[in-house]
């Protein structure tokens, strides 16, 4: 259904000299400059997933070792990108308290994405679950991990949630 998938990607507009939506669509269409970005991005694409790597594995082994900090196991069946550095908090320290001495220091962090069903866009339909995605949300810490960031940023990022733990 090719036409379906078009009329989806062109946010679901119906044919009507207004605009008038009567389903939920989205935006996948992608300008020529836009692919012209992304085609430059891939020649650098495997420097920048060493870097996310190096990232991930500096994070989890400076706070790694903290009480109630985990970070996402990885398997040895795939070859994780580790795109988005996170961590769960399961202490006395909770995701609020690493958002806030983040943030009195310019560090910009973000709590794990909100479940699709706690959305209010979804909230009237049916869900199936076992708490798991709530759970994520509610402890969940996403840690700076732009490629740009050097050894004395990460540093400053480790030392100040460190402070949370050795006040």
């Amino acid at each position: 259904r090719i036409s379906k998938a078009r009329f989806w990607a062109t946010q679901s507009r119906d044919q009507a000299r207004h605009y008038q939506h009567s389903e939920l669509g989205f935006n996948y269409r992608m300008s020529n400059v836009a692919a012209g970005i992304g085609r430059g991005q891939l020649k650098v694409l495997d420097q920048r997933v060493a870097k996310k790597n190096y990232i991930f594995e500096f994070y989890q082994r400076e706070l790694g070792g903290l009480e109630g900090v985990e970070f996402m196991p990885s398997n040895e069946w795939d070859e994780p990108n580790y795109w988005l550095s996170s961590m769960t908090l399961t202490g006395k320290v909770r995701p609020i308290d690493i958002f806030d001495v983040l943030e009195a220091e310019n560090i910009e962090s973000r709590p794990v994405w909100k479940p699709m069903h706690l959305q209010p866009f979804f909230e009237k339909y049916d869900f199936v679950g076992e708490g798991i995605s709530e759970k994520l949300f509610e402890n969940g810490v996403c840690l700076p991990s732009d490629t740009k960031m050097t050894d004395e940023d990460l540093e400053r990022v480790v030392e100040t949630i460190k402070g949370l733990w050795f006040k």
